[in-house]
């Protein structure tokens, strides 16, 4: 694949609060720990302590949820080496999206993997451990039942609610399955042979990653939740986490950047089969919204000391969680991820947990020969392809046009005249002149529609480049969005089954730049 990178300014994609971090601006150096740089991981192994009872209750879940699935021996290898205090993680985290979903997914499991290789390249007397972290706590079902595949939405209409990775593979979805034809093996074995949405999962980025040693975590498992409790006690009965995240949010915000997430006094969900719902406090009590749940102070410090699986983080609370439990160095995310972890600084550093490197995942855009045969023919530079359709089409008409459309010239020209007769008309009748501005506005109107005549009749002239270049928009960014976060890899990945093989090979993990690659 031929490759060109385009500065992330230039694109349009990026908020100024997440190129302000990746340009390492003064003001936000108090919310990071480390600079997104390969220099800074020395500093972050010296800081990160993880006890051999963490690794071993690590190792311990990561054996039982990966029982019955061939493992690779690269990844085989992995879970072994986590038992050992030289070995760290870098670790990524995705919903649990049908078919992948959008190809930001596979772009962040390769930036992962390769950054664990880089890493591998500079210290090699560590090992380093990519791992998938999977969201199967998300219950919001209508961000993962589809997945869009050559201007197609395919959907799962399901009515289970609750933790997704508990979504059961049940009939309505192998009825779905049946109609997706084009689904490689890989999917098809790992949905119809798995009983829930979360055991599918781990199948299929097993079979697509484990070769490379990337390790998928279901961290949904008491006995790993029973390690974060006491943040858990700290967010329910004094409130300590939102109160140090929300300071971070309004000085923030006091800088100009605007808040990626909303710290609540309590930022648990309670989970159970088929719910995950909001805890509040009223009063001396607990309740859980939408149940009928409710819980004294004794009750349910008693329910999180016995059953701390049924306390699920929201998205304040999950970083947290990630290193409390996990031997991990780095973060790597989307601009919006990335900004939001600077909004919970405060949080680690109330509870002594070492802030991670936050990193960008690497951004792609892939092009097919048939789309690159267009772009060559309107002649345009890979910047251009990140540019609006209309402002394009707005500039190329003018730019193109036999004639100027705007009638500057001549409407100047009419002004000019009414001017002058208004001028000398007022000796002749005092009500003349406005009689001679009401012609000026009413000639000039008739020259403003001519001129929208003339400019319609030069984008008839110009139809054929005009509907090129809306067809390539429109490929590049489906429905006004940018391609990755939307169309599937399938796309591209059935009609070149290499596509993942060859992006692993392009990928740099500290390469922050859009790449566009044209494909064969």
């Amino acid at each position: 694949m031929k490759k060109h990178c385009v500065d992330l300014k230039k694109t349009g994609q990026f908020s100024q609060f997440f190129l302000d971090y990746l340009g390492g601006k003064e003001t936000l150096r108090s919310f990071y720990s480390h600079e997104p740089k390969l220099e800074s991981f020395d500093a972050a192994i010296k800081a990160k302590q993880f006890s051999a009872d963490k690794r071993q209750i690590l190792v311990e879940v990561l054996e039982s949820q990966y029982a019955g699935i061939p493992l690779a021996s690269a990844a085989a290898e992995q879970l072994e080496a986590l038992r050992d205090e030289k070995t760290f993680t870098v670790t990524t985290g995705h919903q649990l999206n049908l078919f992948t979903g959008p190809l930001y997914f596979i772009y962040k499991l390769i930036s992962t993997i390769n950054l664990a290789k880089r890493l591998q390249e500079r210290h090699p007397d560590y090992r380093f451990v990519p791992v998938y972290w999977m969201a199967t706590e998300d219950h919001d079902a209508a961000e993962i039942n589809y997945f869009k595949l050559d201007g197609q939405t395919y959907r799962w209409e399901t009515s289970q609610k609750g933790a997704v990775g508990d979504f059961e593979l049940d009939s309505s979805f192998q009825n779905f399955l049946k109609g997706l034809g084009f689904a490689p093996a890989v999917f098809r074995d790992a949905y119809s042979q798995s009983a829930t949405l979360a055991e599918a999962v781990r199948k299929y980025v097993n079979e697509l990653f484990g070769a490379q040693g990337l390790v998928v975590l279901d961290a949904n498992e008491g006995r790993l939740k029973q390690e974060f409790a006491e943040v858990m006690s700290a967010d329910l009965f004094t409130q300590q986490p939102f109160a140090a995240a929300q300071a971070s949010t309004q000085a923030l915000e006091q800088l100009g950047y605007g808040s990626q997430i909303y710290p609540r006094p309590i930022n648990l969900f309670y989970l159970d089969k088929g719910t995950r719902e909001r805890i509040e406090r009223d009063g001396e009590e607990f309740i859980v919204l939408n149940t009928e749940l409710r819980f004294s102070a004794e009750e349910i410090k008693a329910l999180l000391q016995e059953h701390p699986e049924r306390f699920s983080p929201n998205v304040v609370l999950r970083p947290v969680y990630q290193e409390c439990i996990l031997p991990n160095l780095a973060y790597l995310g989307g601009p919006a991820e990335v900004v939001y972890w600077l909004q919970l600084k405060g949080i680690f550093d109330q509870f002594g947990i070492p802030f991670p490197v936050l990193l960008p995942r690497n951004f792609a855009v892939l092009i097919p020969a048939v789309i690159q045969k267009k772009i060559t023919q309107l002649g345009w530079e890979p910047e251009q392809l990140f540019q609006q359709f209309e402002a394009w089409k707005k500039d190329y008409v003018q730019s193109s046009s036999t004639i100027d459309f705007t009638l500057a010239g001549p409407r100047a020209q009419v002004s000019q005249l009414f001017k002058d007769l208004a001028n000398q008309s007022h000796v002749l009748d005092a009500g003349l002149p406005k009689a001679f501005a009401a012609g000026e506005v009413r000639s000039l109107k008739i020259l403003e529609q001519m001129g929208v005549k003339l400019r319609k009749a030069e984008e008839r002239r110009l139809e054929v480049d005009l509907l090129r270049a809306k067809s390539v928009f429109e490929f590049l960014s489906p429905g006004g969005s940018p391609q990755e976060r939307v169309v599937n890899f399938l796309q591209f990945q059935l009609a070149q089954p290499t596509l993942v093989e060859e992006l692993s090979a392009s990928f740099d993990p500290f390469d922050f730049q859009m790449q566009v690659f044209h494909l064969k």
